[in-house]
């Protein structure tokens, strides 16, 4: 009887099991809520970061290709420059000398191979031979880009065309000629040598199907050395 008139006068009373159970399922459902916007942002910036990672990558590839191709060499003793629907070959100049650089896809992965630089036109023919029987597991390889569909070349010749059609030939080229002005030595050429080299083109265009969609890019080459 006292404690019944001591909880009129003071107002307090307790809380019942269905109010507590009300709370608790409230505040589970603001706590899922919480969470799940939680787990959206970092999915969001996940997401975000990732796509930017790869743009970067992307540009730095494409950077890379066109310092391969600024620096084409054309000599009597190996193209300067071929694409076979499935790989890019090329010769390029280095500090030390010159070298076989190879831009191919493999399973879906855009891969680079580069020889060591030589000065040697025997050594550069044997780069060259090599490269056409390279199969991705080569020292020298490096992994360049992931998810990549399909890729195709084409050459700028007062028009672009497909990178496998036959192109101009310089006739005035004299057969033996050193492979480079690096000074590589001209034995041993043979018929690669003694052949008429091929002018490069004036453009290379390289079209890369990505998940993000089709990317093209367009290289000038300088003038014909």
């Amino acid at each position: 009887m006292h404690n019944r008139c001591a909880n009129r006068l003071t107002g307090l009373h307790g809380f019942t099991l269905v109010e507590v159970l009300v709370a608790l399922l409230i505040m589970s459902v603001l706590a899922a809520l919480g969470w799940q916007g939680i787990d959206s942002m970092a999915r969001t910036r996940k997401v975000a970061q990732a796509s930017t990672e790869r743009t970067l990558r992307l540009a730095a590839v494409i950077a890379q290709l066109e310092a391969d191709l600024a620096a084409l060499e054309n000599t009597p003793a190996t193209p300067a420059l071929a694409f076979d629907g499935a790989a890019l070959r090329l010769t390029r100049r280095t500090p030390v000398g010159l070298q076989v650089v190879v831009w191919a896809l493999r399973e879906g992965r855009w891969q680079r191979w580069a020889s060591t630089s030589v000065t040697r036109v025997d050594d550069l023919q044997q780069f060259w031979l090599a490269s056409q029987q390279l199969s991705g597991q080569e020292p020298g390889h490096t992994p360049l880009l992931d998810a990549v569909a399909t890729w195709q070349v084409y050459f700028y010749r007062g028009g672009w065309s497909n990178a496998q059609s036959s192109g101009d030939r310089d006739e005035a080229e004299a057969p033996g000629a050193s492979a480079s002005g690096t000074g590589a030595s001209a034995s041993g050429t043979g018929a690669a040598a003694a052949a008429a080299r091929e002018l490069l083109p004036t453009g290379v265009r390289v079209v890369l199907e990505l998940p993000e969609g089709p990317l093209t890019r367009d290289v000038a080459l300088g003038p014909q050395p």
